[in-house]
């Protein structure tokens, strides 16, 4: 059996009808349950966060979590395919009415996001101090705790009702299929007999 974790919310959802349309029935977690089984796998309901965790350390063979995840916390697993899912950018916003100025010495970020911070502005020989925030970061600008932030932007539309702006996007993120290395090896007839069908079902989708 494979167990997967996928993140609460939109991208779980949106991944188990992928599921349902490879191998028909149901697949859904009812009300608050955190593990179900169908169809010979079983999948854990877990934090977006907490994804990676679960199939690095083998608690799950396999995993749906964004891409900016995956590279945040730059952890040791094998990435098997963007699943298209969820799609957003990281970005730097800014207040209105200011400008990012790249020459200045150091910037002071809010974010959550602080290994993807620090490797940007690393590249852009800029110094930065990041102030670790984990909710409402917008407010970090607008009330002087940071000149900016680093956040997953979808629309925009959070930034601006906050009377910030995106100044520039690090990153594209979209939901990836990730596996653990030793059920890679241990289970690799089995997980890529499912790569195969939830590729075939991407590509689909997306023409």
């Amino acid at each position: 059996m494979l167990t997967i974790a996928l993140p609460k919310g939109r991208i779980a959802e949106e991944t188990l009808e992928i599921f349902a349309e490879i191998f028909g029935g149901e697949f859904k977690f009812e009300g608050r349950e955190l593990i179900f089984e169908r169809g010979g796998f079983r999948f854990l309901n877990v934090r977006n966060q907490d994804v990676p965790t679960y199939v690095e350390h083998g608690a799950a063979d396999l995993g749906v979590v964004g891409l900016d995840v995956i590279v945040e916390k730059e952890l040791d697993i094998i990435q098997l395919l963007d699943m298209r899912l969820g799609k957003c950018k990281v970005a730097i916003g800014i207040k209105n009415e200011d400008k990012l100025d790249w020459s200045r010495p150091q910037i002071k970020v809010a974010t959550k996001m602080e290994n993807i911070t620090k490797n940007y502005f690393a590249q852009k020989a800029v110094g930065v101090e990041v102030v670790k925030l984990y909710g409402s970061i917008e407010l970090a600008p607008l009330v002087g705790l940071a000149d900016a932030i680093v956040d997953i932007v979808e629309t925009g539309s959070t930034m601006k009702e906050n009377g910030l702006k995106v100044a520039e996007d690090i990153m594209d993120s979209s939901a990836h299929l990730i596996s653990n290395k030793n059920s890679f090896y241990a289970k690799k007839k089995e997980i890529f007999s499912l790569y195969e069908k939830i590729k075939e079902v991407v590509q689909r989708r997306g023409e």
